[in-house]
């Protein structure tokens, strides 16, 4: 048996990148894993791979998390479906401009904040209220939230981004303190992949994504799957049930002096 047998896993944006990595290490391990996913296609792919790669029970459940009643829809119908949800990864992240939206301070607009808001902290708040009264009935839960090393650094030109991924840290410490009591365990893994998002970034600034890897002590982003997605599966399984509140950095030690590197054009 996997470490995930009869657990029931919920993994937004699993339609690519990290949510990929992870729901696929979940699938690997046992549990049945609902893919929430804005793209009809990418999402539909993922459940597809996961049922013929690894014999897993999967649903696509296409979801704008940053609409609230399409997050309490994804939940419910993870309920229908399996009967419950266990874990509960908040990972889904969609700019107005670009994989993050770089821009100064000044260049930002209210609803470039109220986007960040709305995807990178409101979903997250609304899936852990949606599924909250099913873990505390069975007495275990486990809330995985993806953060980032912008926010925990004060990176230049990304201030929604890191106020928002900030704002999920400070709700998932709360939620860890608040609901410790019901054994269910709220942790943050900030992470450095190779997702998409960074190869297209390193493409378009190749000086700074060469610079990025420099300062990394172990000079490589890290695999979506096997670096930040078995840092998910340790954070989902029994063996992580007393630790909660923690932030924990998958970024090959990116975090001990951070990363520093300039926008283009700055």
């Amino acid at each position: 048996m996997g470490r995930l047998a009869d657990r029931v896993a919920i993994v937004t944006g699993a339609g690519a990148g990290i949510g990929r990595g992870i729901a696929r290490r979940y699938a690997a391990e046992g549990a049945a894993v609902v893919v929430a996913e804005w793209s009809e296609a990418a999402g539909t792919a993922v459940a597809d791979e996961l049922r013929d790669e690894f014999g897993a029970q999967s649903m696509f459940v296409r979801t704008d998390v940053g609409e609230r009643d399409q997050v309490q829809a994804m939940v419910a119908g993870a309920i229908e479906r399996f009967g419950k949800v266990d874990i509960l990864v908040n990972n889904a992240w969609a700019s107005r401009r670009g994989s993050i939206g770089m821009g100064p301070i000044e260049s930002k607009s209210e609803e470039d904040m109220d986007h960040a808001w709305r995807i990178g902290c409101m979903a997250a708040f609304w899936a852990m209220q949606a599924v909250f009264p099913g873990m505390q009935a069975r007495q275990w839960g486990r809330i995985v939230n993806i953060a980032s090393l912008n926010g925990v650094n004060a990176h230049p030109w990304t201030v929604d981004y890191n106020a928002a991924k900030e704002a999920l840290r400070a709700l998932t410490r709360t939620a860890a303190r608040e609901w410790a009591r019901h054994q269910i365990c709220c942790n943050i893994i900030c992470p450095a992949a190779a997702t998409e998002a960074y190869k297209k970034f390193a493409e378009a600034q190749p000086a700074n994504a060469a610079l990025m890897l420099k300062q990394n002590p172990m000079g490589r982003m890290g695999d979506p799957e096997m670096d930040i997605g078995s840092i998910a599966l340790f954070l989902a399984s029994d063996d992580a049930r007393y630790l909660t509140g923690n932030t924990l950095f998958a970024d090959g030690g990116a975090h001990i002096n951070g990363v520093n590197w300039s926008p283009a054009g700055s």
